[in-house]
């Protein structure tokens, strides 16, 4: 088991809970972004700035049993299919019997935004996402079967 961490967007404080929560169960952490991040990291893979670079990669680096944070649910979707666990940094964990109603969901805000719409953005993140993720990463690590 190792947890990947699609780096590219991933709040500073949701990393350092992943090397956190990777030291104390003996977990690898891998890091996977485009060259314009600095992240400091024991297992970082460094891609091209091309679109999708980062989840290609980070998408052929998953194994079945391994945990992905990632805030892209077709990259969810993808690493659902690969029998991993996956979870976005705000703590929501992906499960396979709603990951279609959530790319469902992007699609029509995608179409929203193509004729004009507006859309919200995220919340400032909080303490309390910080250790809703942590408690779903910990959930994530106990429960998945090696």
């Amino acid at each position: 088991m190792k947890i990947l961490v699609d780096a590219d967007a991933c709040p500073r404080q949701v990393l350092q809970i992943c090397f956190r929560q990777g030291r104390k169960y003996n977990i690898e952490v891998w890091t996977i972004a485009s060259f314009n991040h600095n992240i400091a990291s024991d297992h970082h893979i460094i891609v091209g700035n091309s679109p999708q670079e980062a989840d290609i990669k980070l998408i052929n680096s998953t194994e079945s049993g391994d945990i992905v944070v990632t805030q892209d649910w077709g990259l969810a979707a993808m690493v659902l299919g690969k029998g991993a666990q996956c979870l976005s940094p705000m703590g929501r964990i992906y499960k396979s019997h709603s990951i279609d109603f959530l790319l469902e969901e992007r699609e029509i805000k995608a179409k929203l935004r193509r004729s004009g719409g507006r859309t919200k953005g995220p919340k400032k993140r909080t303490a309390v996402d910080d250790r809703r993720f942590e408690s779903s990463l910990i959930w994530c690590i106990e429960n998945t079967k090696v």
